[in-house]
């Protein structure tokens, strides 16, 4: 058994977990999320504490017991505290500004980029240079940041682009004579 899988799911404050017909449901301060169980994995509650039990104790269910758990972590997570990611605009003239629901970038294109903001997920510039990614689902929130980001990767000789704030971009050495 994956040592994820043996940890107990205990919930914060504030915070509830309903299960109906294979289908959690998790309600916090900031919103609700669900999920379809697999039908190999059971969830048993033990004092407000709970264990993800694979049915029968077969192989395939004892296979998904560590991502089922992990996923209903960061449902209780999200819904709890929220997921955020930071994006930096490094390169002359690359710029952010968020409108209503529509990300405008400016990224050296000819044109400028207009990225529609999907529902769930809310998008901050605190400066200009500066892209900060909020919603309650981690899934989401990491595609729409990796979404952006591949709008202008960072490349290897200037170190130019959309990069994570925590990303480390090695510089290549140009060409010599």
């Amino acid at each position: 058994m994956s040592r994820v899988a043996k940890k107990v799911l205990t919930l914060p404050k504030g915070v509830e977990l309903n299960v109906a017909d294979g289908v959690v449901t998790v309600k916090g301060s900031k919103g609700a999320l669900s999920l379809r169980l697999d039908p190999k994995v059971e969830l048993k509650s033990e004092d407000g504490r709970w264990n993800v039990e694979a049915r029968a104790g077969t192989q395939p269910g004892m296979a998904i017991l560590g991502t089922t758990r992990a996923l209903l972590g960061n449902m209780v997570q999200g819904v709890s505290e929220g997921f955020e990611r930071k994006l930096e605009l490094r390169g002359v003239g690359y710029r952010a500004q968020s409108q209503g629901k529509t990300l405008n970038l400016t990224l050296g294109f000819s044109h400028p980029v207009a990225y529609p903001v999907p529902e769930g997920i809310t998008i901050e510039t605190p400066s200009q240079t500066e892209v900060v990614v909020k919603g309650i689902d981690k899934q989401q929130v990491g595609q729409v940041a990796a979404e952006i980001r591949a709008f202008r990767p960072p490349e290897p000789y200037k170190g130019k682009g959309v990069r994570y704030s925590d990303e480390r971009v090695v510089i290549k050495e140009a060409k010599k004579k």
